[in-house]
């Protein structure tokens, strides 16, 4: 009788807690939508490549960016996807340049073949917002054998922003976004088993992943002083996207409070504004979010951890990066 008793009176608390915060659902979602960039800035003549565009907020990078003049190319592991998103943009922003190519970061021969063709037929690259990603998955491994979410996150737009580089240094002034997350600040960087091999838990992989986003942001920037070419990182914040499927904690949480949750629109603003922002033409090598410096994680501050991090995957991807 006392246990039963106890369930109902949790199961009013409960209630009663969801009830009051649908009632203040419309003061949550006003401060959870976050900032959003103000910057009214042309892109005519730029080209922008975004990574993961079909859907999220790469797909809102996207319009944003092809709203204002820019030639938006999505790169997209699954290319009907993308060309749906294409067409969703072009109905969206009248005149819209928006390009669709195939490209699976989870497969190096795919990207370097993306990398070829797109040195042979773009003349320059402006804006690179490593955007796509994965989260939480079960255990598993990229083509070349990488854990996934490393693979993915970390080592596949490693490698693409090392091919088209040189495009980017004679592109200046020119940006790159890596799109991180708050995640960064659970995450270690584990050297000596990057891929998780001697064990695996889906949430830590993810924010060692993030980590590493933050910490090759700190190092490109450095070895890219004096280039006119600047990088940053940014954390999107909570968004409602399809990233957490592999979670059913996470799903469930997201299903029973979406007041919490940016759009994917909010969620884009950030990647947006360090694409756009004039302030920032000088600023490299920093964490921003909600369109304003984020704090960063004293892990994600290591310098001796990034150029660590840097090697083994030059290492691993049997590349040399000067």
């Amino acid at each position: 009788m006392v246990v039963v008793m106890m369930l109902a009176y949790i199961a009013a608390g409960l209630g009663l807690s969801v009830l009051i915060l649908r009632l203040l659902s419309a003061r949550i979602r006003k401060y959870a939508s976050g900032a959003v960039c103000r910057s009214t800035v042309r892109l005519d003549g730029k080209v922008a490549l975004i990574t993961g565009a079909n859907t999220g907020i790469g797909k809102e990078t996207a319009v944003d960016l092809a709203s204002r003049g820019a030639r938006v190319i999505l790169a997209c592991r699954d290319v009907e996807k993308g060309e749906e998103a294409a067409i969703e943009i072009s109905t969206r922003v009248g005149g819209a340049q928006v390009e669709v190519r195939e490209l699976d970061l989870a497969d190096t021969c795919s990207i370097r073949a993306f990398a070829q063709r797109f040195l042979r037929e773009v003349d320059h690259l402006h804006i690179l917002i490593n955007n796509a990603g994965v989260m939480m998955c079960p255990y598993m491994k990229t083509v070349d054998g990488f854990e996934m979410q490393i693979g993915v996150n970390h080592l596949g737009h490693f490698l693409l922003t090392n091919l088209l580089i040189g495009l980017i240094k004679r592109s200046a002034p020119a940006r790159i976004v890596v799109v991180s997350s708050f995640a960064h600040n659970f995450g270690w960087i584990r050297l000596h088993d990057l891929h998780s091999q001697g064990s695996y838990n889906s949430g830590l992989a993810y924010c060692q992943s993030k980590l590493a986003n933050v910490l090759f942001t700190r190092e490109l920037a450095r070895r890219l002083r004096g280039s006119n070419v600047t990088v940053n990182s940014v954390h999107p914040g909570t968004v409602q996207s399809k990233l957490v499927r592999h979670s059913t904690f996470m799903s469930l949480l997201f299903a029973l409070f979406p007041m919490f949750l940016k759009t994917p629109k909010e969620g884009a603003q950030t990647s947006i504004y360090c694409a756009t922002l004039e302030e920032l033409q000088s600023i490299s090598g920093q964490h921003f979010s909600d369109c304003a410096p984020a704090f960063v994680a004293p892990q994600g501050r290591s310098e001796e951890t990034a150029r660590k991090l840097w090697d083994l995957s030059c290492e691993l991807l049997g590349i040399e990066w000067d």
